[in-house]
């Protein structure tokens, strides 16, 4: 259990009437930038599945590792899609231990995780590198703008777009249906031919028996109590979100199996019996280039 700490100032007009999924995500890997709104969720999921700060731990982990690879890769832009509160091992950070040239444009559309990333980027950032934007993933071509309007980025050259933890929300559309499916394809038409998505995405399929259950009840709770309802995909569904782009090796795994010789020294322990006890499926594609054919 995560010792316990004083509510930080909120921004004006945050609501602190019900959990955030943010901010409940932030508090499981260490962060401090929750509430104790979030603190009692939070625990009351860990009283439910014993390991979910481990899992959420996992989750992070693989995001260091999908920075810390794509950088090796030769990848200088990253965009970052519900990238949450601020935490230790951001992706600018992670990218800079190897490119200090990397840009970085994050994109949420909370407004405690975009005040809070608006302190850490003028603390110890660079304006000119990196940037948080509000914008929703619901809206690809609104956000693509946001995001070119940065001049950050340069779109029209491969990027690295991370969706990260945050497709297993319900998205809703106008008319209530769920449409982050709908939306990943078009971010895949958006990005340029040899830029990655990387994806990672809770699921109740594969995983160990007693989990079920588990998985089960904490998605009922988040219905009733937090503004973000779950969604579990199956592997099938979430393989299908990568639609061509070629799943970079070792395809797509549990999150602790992705590239594990890219964990940094500094990184926390974890305690997973198996790695399907993380109950996240993981994986990074690539936007073929053009082909053509020889005659």
């Amino acid at each position: 259990m995560l010792g316990p700490q004083s509510d930080p100032s909120a921004p004006a007009g945050v609501d602190l009437t019900r959990p955030n999924a943010a901010r409940i995500y932030d508090y499981l890997v260490g962060g401090t930038a929750n509430w104790t709104i979030d603190r009692e969720f939070a625990q009351g999921i860990i009283e439910r599945i014993p390991l979910a700060r481990d899992m959420a731990l996992a989750n992070r982990l693989y995001l260091n590792r999908v920075v810390r690879h794509l950088t090796r890769l030769g990848v200088r832009q990253f965009l970052d899609i519900g990238a949450g509160v601020p935490t230790a091992g951001n992706t600018h950070q992670i990218a800079d231990e190897i490119a200090p040239d990397a840009r970085v444009v994050y994109v949420d559309n909370e407004p405690i995780a975009i005040a809070h990333a608006e302190i850490l980027l003028n603390r110890e950032g660079d304006p000119d590198r990196h940037v948080m934007i509000s914008a929703d993933l619901r809206e690809p071509d609104d956000l693509w703008r946001e995001a070119r309007g940065t001049g950050i980025l340069d779109l029209d050259q491969p990027i690295a777009l991370l969706m990260v933890a945050v497709l297993h929300f319900f998205h809703a559309g106008p008319d209530g249906r769920e449409v982050g499916a709908e939306s990943v394809a078009r971010y895949r038409e958006l990005l340029v031919p040899g830029s990655y998505l990387a994806i990672s995405h809770l699921t109740d399929d594969g995983v160990p028996g007693e989990m079920v259950p588990q998985l089960a009840e904490s998605k009922r709770v988040y219905a009733n109590s937090v503004n973000n309802q779950l969604l579990f995909r199956s592997r099938p569904e979430i393989d299908a979100l990568f639609g061509d782009f070629e799943l970079l090796e070792p395809g797509m795994v549990w999150t602790p199996q992705w590239h594990p010789e890219e964990t940094g020294p500094t990184a926390p322990a974890i305690s997973l019996p198996t790695p399907e006890y993380s109950v996240i499926w993981a994986g990074v594609g690539q936007k073929p280039t053009a082909r053509f054919e020889v005659r």
